[in-house]
């Protein structure tokens, strides 16, 4: 188990290491920091009291049971792996934003990025060619602005995804 997880976090140092040295980091950065904040709960709440005022009531039953258990799984596992941040991790080095906890396993941003990717397009299937990438840009953003390694975004899109094919399945949306 101890080789497996210095193996992860081998790939981690490599990948992360490979994308502060890109040489449009400046652009990337700031295209990250839009994309990041587009993934902030209070934009979450303003999309869902939309799908209230527009009555789509599964849509907003899948939403919030969906979120209801994806913050418990993102606050569970966070306390469990208690997973240092890049800062924290590697000597030296700073990250563009300051993350709102100390841990980064999973990445939150990217597992709700991903619920709500895969509850809108289950209920409006003409959005998932939008919100999928976006999700995926989500995950990226962690990366570039240095809160998170490429595994615990990886991580955040699975959790997120199953939790929302699981509620939907569940709920029978």
């Amino acid at each position: 188990m101890r080789l497996l997880l210095q193996s992860i976090h081998s790939f981690d140092l490599k990948t992360f290491d490979w994308c502060l040295r890109r040489k449009n980091r400046a652009i990337a950065v700031s295209m990250a920091r839009v994309c990041s904040y587009t993934a902030n709960g209070p934009l979450y709440v303003l999309a869902g009291l939309l799908f209230v005022l527009l009555q789509n009531w599964p849509l907003v039953q899948l939403m919030i049971a969906g979120f209801a258990v994806e913050r418990i799984c993102y606050f569970a596992f966070k306390s469990l792996f208690k997973r240092n941040r890049p800062p924290a991790a590697i000597p030296g080095y700073r990250s563009v934003i300051e993350p709102s906890d100390q841990f980064s396993f999973p990445s939150g941003h990217t597992s709700a990025a991903f619920l709500v990717a895969g509850a809108l397009a289950f209920a409006l299937p003409w959005t998932a060619w939008l919100m999928y990438p976006w999700a995926v840009g989500v995950g990226m953003s962690r990366v570039v602005l240095g809160v998170h390694f490429p595994t615990d975004t990886m991580a955040g899109a699975t959790m997120g995804f199953l939790i929302c094919q699981s509620m939907i399945n569940l709920l029978a949306v």
